[in-house]
């Protein structure tokens, strides 16, 4: 079952769309009361006219409406603005997390929020996560890699990100889903130190397969080297160099030395 979403930090909900204010300011019961955010992303104040709050939180439009009040109207403004009423966004984190779910879309929220949200990836998920972003601008159901057809999807390398390349956290839009799909795998057998299961990366080669697998053993041969592959549902066996690369699914075969 899916944890609960966690709450929205006070001050960092992202104004939308049908959301409604409550907009306080301290001795001045005519610039307070409670205002509809209009499909444009702005509404009509007392004595500014129209504000847009489009991308805003809500600590940003206390800041928009006190400089504009100071600027002329109000002395020292004392501002406070309130979620009344929420049409929530939010975003969808589904596959490998350990909680799985529908979480509040916070203003700038990045992937590694969503993710630690979720409560981290499991053991058995794999080092590329999907984003889903649907064509219509929002959903309100996840999506899967199966749906690409409706959606932008992005694919981030979670081994690049927890490396510090920043480039790979992804700012979230409402209606996002997170996939995190479970780990592929490919198989080393022969004349290695430690054959068994691997996790696939994408572009890992024949020689980085070995050296996962501990090297070749004392008996063990870089030549003639095959793998074995399933290829349109059929089993194949194919020669490989130590530079090819590895597919998922693949069983590297090391053979013994001739001599």
């Amino acid at each position: 079952t899916a944890a609960p979403a966690p709450a929205i930090r006070p001050g960092t909900y992202a104004v939308g769309p049908q959301d409604v204010l409550k907009i306080t300011v301290f001795d001045e019961p005519a610039l307070s009361g409670s205002f509809r955010v209009d499909a444009e992303g702005g509404f009509q104040y007392p004595m500014l006219g129209r504000l847009t709050t489009a991308g805003l939180t809500t600590r940003d439009v206390e800041s928009l409406i006190r400089a504009r009040l100071e600027d002329g109207y109000v002395r020292r403004a004392q501002v406070s603005v309130d979620l009344e009423q929420s049409r929530t966004r939010n975003v969808f984190i589904v596959g490998e997390v350990r909680s799985p779910g529908k979480y509040p879309l916070t203003a700038q929220m990045t992937l590694i929020e969503a993710l630690a949200a979720a409560g981290a990836t499991t053991p058995s998920a794999g080092t590329e996560v999907l984003i889903l972003r649907p064509h219509d601008g929002g959903s309100a159901t996840p999506l899967r890699p199966e749906d690409a057809d409706r959606a932008n999807v992005t694919r981030v390398s979670l081994a690049e990100m927890q490396m510090g390349r920043l480039s790979q956290n992804v700012t979230l839009a409402e209606g996002d889903t997170i996939f995190i799909p479970k780990a592929e795998r490919f198989f080393v057998t022969g004349q290695v130190r430690n054959p068994g299961a691997f996790v696939f990366e994408r572009g890992i080669t024949v020689l980085q397969a070995i050296s996962l697998a501990g090297g070749l053993s004392e008996k063990g041969s870089s030549r003639r080297l095959k793998v074995v592959r399933m290829v349109d549902g059929k089993r194949t066996e194919e020669k490989v160099d130590l530079a090819d690369t590895m597919e998922a699914g693949d069983t590297l075969v090391v053979p013994q030395r001739l001599l």
